[in-house]
C-alpha cells in the first residue's frame, strides 16, 4: 500500500516494531508489535486489532517481562 504522507513515494511494509506509550505519567514499551512501516519516511500504521490488544494489555497491568532504564534529556 502506498504511503499516506503527502509527497512520500514509499510503500508500507509489514514489520515488527517497538512501540512506546505514555499514559498518565507512566511509560509502557511493547516489543514485537505488528505494524505497517513506510519504506521511505518511516510512517507507522497500527491495525485496529493491534491497538485493541495493546489497550487490553495495559488494562491487565501484568508484571512486565523486563524493565528498561529511563533517561531524562534535560
Amino acid at each position: 500500500m502506498k504511503c499516506s504522507i503527502d509527497g512520500c513515494p514509499g510503500e508500507y511494509e509489514k514489520k515488527l516494531i517497538v512501540h512506546t506509550i505514555q499514559l498518565k505519567g507512566d511509560i509502557a514499551v511493547f516489543d514485537h508489535v505488528p505494524a505497517e512501516v513506510c519504506s521511505v519516511c518511516g510512517d507507522i500504521l497500527l491495525a485496529p486489532k493491534t491497538i485493541r490488544r495493546i489497550e487490553e494489555l495495559l488494562r491487565e497491568k501484568k508484571t512486565p517481562k523486563a524493565t528498561v532504564p529511563l533517561f531524562e534529556y534535560a
